[in-house]
């Protein structure tokens, strides 16, 4: 669904982030999201000996992107986790969905990946005796193939 004018951008503020179709929730921050070629470099020289270099494209290249989410007490993200560190990577691969909305709930982009897993866990904000900030629960997902959709 386009924007509703040819001057409007997209906003930062509506999208989801779906693992195996189950939608993560409270779901604040999504970053890193970045598809890239390899750059192949190489030097020639013509007849009239003449250095040319040039680049080429080359193959897609895996990735990686980092949710950040409130801390609640679910353990589907740190069960991931451990799956991952006990060596269960057939177990542990799923699909993973970006979907960016409009601002009236229209979707206007989604990123598919394929065979990701979970890298990392990290407990965000600091603990502190007082402190009224929300916790939060930031993960690092890595991907093997990503397609816009």
């Amino acid at each position: 669904m386009p924007l509703a004018d040819a001057m409007d951008m997209a906003t930062a503020y509506a999208f989801s982030v779906s693992i195996d179709g189950v939608q993560i929730p409270y779901v604040t921050e999504v970053s890193g999201l970045k598809s890239e070629v390899d750059m192949i470099t190489y030097q020639e020289q013509t007849s009239d000996g003449k250095y040319i270099a040039r680049q080429v494209m080359g193959r897609p290249k895996p990735g990686q992107f980092t949710v950040t989410r409130g801390l609640t007490d679910s353990r589907t993200v740190t069960d991931w986790l451990k799956a991952v560190m006990q060596g269960d990577l057939k177990g542990a691969r799923k699909t993973a969905e970006v979907v960016v909305y409009t601002s009236n709930g229209q979707q206007l982009k989604r990123l598919n990946f394929r065979g990701v897993w979970i890298k990392d866990v990290e407990v965000g904000a600091s603990l502190k005796a007082g402190s009224t900030e929300p916790l939060t629960e930031k993960f690092t997902v890595c991907w093997d193939e990503m397609e816009y959709a």
